[in-house]
């Protein structure tokens, strides 16, 4: 067991207003999040419930693949923003940043509207999944965030990061600092931010190897390398519980897609060889980093509705893997695109998302 170094710090207080800025957003399930501008390296959904167009400038090799996806998506609000996030062109919310809120009695929502870390809590400390945008974050939304749900930071043990872009490790060296916290990334990852050099980098600590299973407090987290948005992009397989039910959760690590045909095929490799990895652990629950998925929208239903009523992260084994069959079809309508003749030049390499 890794014993933190703990060390008394001043934290700012978790406002009213944060607790409340996500009430604009409504609580239904159909509910679609409001768009605003994104940042200019981003590519995902402006809105949950927006289709993918077919029109006629989609290249005909790539349609079949594209209507596909919308057929298996239906008018199911999570599908449908799974759609939407992988459509060439789409644009990145920006949300309010929500007040966080348990998912499940050991996972924590902790956001800045439109990116995400989770905190998954056990008996015997803390384990991080990302950790928001910068040090800011960590001491302005992590940190006040557990203590609002009646966690405490201190006893963050392990920060798992998912790639390697500053959205996702920002605040990792600050609570690595502060509270001893060890640091996990995949090593291409690692080799990603030895050569890039970004603002806010955590110092390389713990590698991640494929398949790993991170302990501590008897809870037991997988660790599955899923290349694809980075080289080194991780995805988690988390047990949940829920009163005396236990579920298995996952997190896809990084959803918006590269930009060359071999990255984009290493993508769906990854996506085929997570979808056994989610059969195999009866995988119930869909996570995400980003809010591409009705997320936002699910956990403020979840945390306005009576007790008893279902939850709206618990999607089935079924309905898991027609997530991933969804993203599939997306994955392989964008390869079509980016080996069509007329292929247009894409853009720099994406640093976050």
């Amino acid at each position: 067991m890794i014993h933190p170094t703990r060390r008394t710090a001043t934290d700012a207080d978790f406002t009213r207003r944060r607790f409340a800025q996500l009430a604009v957003l409504g609580i239904a399930a159909g509910a679609a999040p409001i768009a605003a501008s994104a940042p200019a390296s981003a590519s995902a959904p402006a809105s949950a419930s927006t289709p993918a167009s077919t029109d006629a400038s989609t290249p005909s090799a790539s349609r079949p693949h594209y209507d596909r996806a919308r057929r298996l998506a239906g008018d199911d609000p999570v599908l449908r923003a799974l759609v939407t996030a992988l459509t060439p062109g789409s644009d990145l919310p920006q949300l309010p940043a929500p007040a966080p809120v348990k998912l499940f009695d050991n996972l924590v929502l902790l956001s800045a509207g439109w990116v995400s870390a989770m905190a998954v809590l056990t008996d015997d400390g803390i384990v991080l999944i990302d950790a928001l945008t910068s040090p800011a974050d960590a001491d302005g939304i992590i940190v006040p965030g557990l203590r609002a749900v009646g966690a405490d930071p201190a006893a963050i043990k392990h920060v798992v990061l998912t790639h390697g872009h500053p959205d996702h490790f920002g605040g990792a060296q600050t609570l690595a600092d502060r509270y001893g916290a060890r640091v996990h990334m995949s090593p291409a990852d690692w080799d990603l931010l030895a050569r890039t050099r970004p603002a806010d980098a955590p110092a390389r600590d713990l590698d991640i190897a494929d398949g790993d299973q991170l302990t501590l407090g008897g809870t037991t987290i997988e660790l599955h390398h899923t290349p694809g948005h980075t080289p080194g992009t991780v995805s988690p397989v988390i047990p949940v519980r829920a009163g005396r039910r236990h579920h298995s959760a996952m997190l896809w690590g990084g959803l918006n897609p590269p930009s060359t045909v071999e990255e984009l095929r290493t993508f769906l490799a990854s996506v085929q060889a997570f979808r056994g990895v989610m059969r195999r652990a009866n995988v119930e629950v869909e996570l995400s980093n980003h809010p591409n998925d009705h997320g936002l929208e699910r956990a403020e239903q979840l945390r306005h509705q009576p007790p008893g009523a279902a939850n709206p992260f618990l999607l089935g084994g079924p309905r898991t893997q027609r997530y991933m069959a969804v993203m599939d079809a997306m994955l392989r309508g964008r390869i079509a695109d980016a080996e069509a003749p007329t292929a247009r030049a894409v853009a720099a390499p994406l640093t976050c998302c």
